[in-house]
């Protein structure tokens, strides 16, 4: 019996994680749950999983998470740093980081030092310090293993393959929403056509950045901690129909691929289990029923975000950190309709020019660029909102 930490419970991939571990109750039991507001789902959450924890970071919605648990033995919390400790409890086996965003840092360190085994959702935690992270992976050996379906892929492709070299990654895309269309249509898109992913079902942050390429450019930048490599042994390929996850490509030429229908209860599985594989009642892929999988170059000239997600990589020391707090500022300023679909990139752009690049940076550096950063991305949709008024 495993014992599980879900962060961010109440997401797309926490709620998916939950139906998992319903799934194989003598194997797992979600020992600690947290939500960033969602206090309803929390609550329901808490009373069905019974964890030994539930944390909610919105202080306002602390009370009503406080009083509709009063009756149980869950024990209620309340903020960021409530998170940071309870992580390191000596019971905790797994943290998986479900977080949206540079949230996820902190509370990944801390289970980190503290021995835990990380199934990582986050894929920001290793954009904004993928140096540090892996280096305190490694001095207190623990396993960072990935959620997201695309880096799941690659970890299982290799397995097994310890002791032979890479020649290349190939990440896959769906594309999105607006895959083939130029910048004169991307110039008009809304919110609501942004929101509608062909192929999966995730929040709103993720799909918008799955629909601008961002998504893919910080897949990049995860992938290169995660597996070790240099920039110009991942490739980007777009392959609509979200059937091959990703592949690898070994020195003799051979290329795995892993396969299978878009799930992400697949990947968090394999993930919580490893490295064992375990039975479960999936939706099975029948080639029959996909008898064409199509494969094409993404527009980086169309979708400039993963064009600034590959020169960031390159760029290295803060510049990555820089990239993602600046994407999720203007996101949310997307979601909001106060910027347009293109400006997002224009954004982070000029925030790359317009914060100081460090180039090894500390912890304290990735708290202060990040700040800094959404300070400035803040400041130039302010300044855009202006001058259209």
């Amino acid at each position: 019996m495993k014992n599980i930490a879900v962060l961010g419970s109440t997401g797309s991939i926490g709620t998916q994680t939950l139906e998992v571990i319903q799934d194989n109750p003598d194997r797992f039991h979600a020992y600690v749950l947290t939500a960033q507001t969602n206090a309803d789902l929390l609550i329901a959450q808490s009373l069905k999983f019974k964890p030994a924890y539930a944390i909610i970071c919105d202080e306002q919605k602390y009370p009503l998470v406080k009083q509709a648990l009063a009756h149980t033995a869950v024990k209620v919390l309340c903020g960021h740093q409530a998170i940071c400790e309870v992580v390191t409890e000596k019971h905790i086996d797994m943290v998986l980081t479900a977080m949206v965003g540079f949230a996820g840092l902190e509370p990944t360190i801390a289970a980190i030092k503290a021995g835990k085994d990380i199934a990582l959702a986050n894929k920001e935690t290793l954009v904004v310090a993928g140096e540090l992270v892996t280096q305190l992976a490694k001095q207190h050996n623990v396993k960072i293993l990935p959620v997201d379906s695309e880096h799941s892929a690659i970890f299982q492709c290799l397995a097994g393959e310890e002791h032979n070299p890479i020649e290349k990654i190939i990440l896959t895309a769906s594309g999105g929403p607006f895959r083939g269309k130029g910048l004169d249509y991307l110039s008009t898109v809304t919110r609501e056509a942004a929101l509608k992913h062909p192929n999966w079902v995730m929040g709103a942050k993720i799909t918008i950045d799955s629909a601008s390429l961002m998504n893919k450019g910080l897949e990049v930048i995860e992938a290169k901690w995660l597996f070790n490599l240099n920039v110009n042994k991942i490739e980007v390929i777009v392959h609509p129909q979200s059937i091959i996850h990703s592949m690898v490509q070994f020195i003799d030429g051979s290329i795995k691929a892993q396969m299978g229908l878009p799930d992400m209860k697949l990947p968090i599985q394999y993930a919580l289990t490893y490295p064992h594989r375990v039975r479960n009642d999936f939706k099975r892929f029948s080639f029959t029923d996909h008898p064409t999988l199509s494969f094409e170059k993404p527009d980086k000239q169309s979708f400039r975000n993963l064009a600034l997600a590959f020169e960031a990589l390159e760029k290295g020391g803060n510049m990555p950190c820089i990239i993602n707090a600046a994407n999720e500022i203007a996101v949310a300023g997307f979601l909001k309709d106060e910027v347009g679909f293109l400006a997002m990139s224009d954004i982070i752009e000029q925030c790359m020019t317009g914060i100081t690049f460090v180039q090894n940076p500390s912890l304290d550096d990735y708290l202060n660029t990040d700040k800094e950063t959404r300070i400035l991305a803040q400041n130039l949709i302010k300044h855009n909102a202006a001058i259209k008024a």
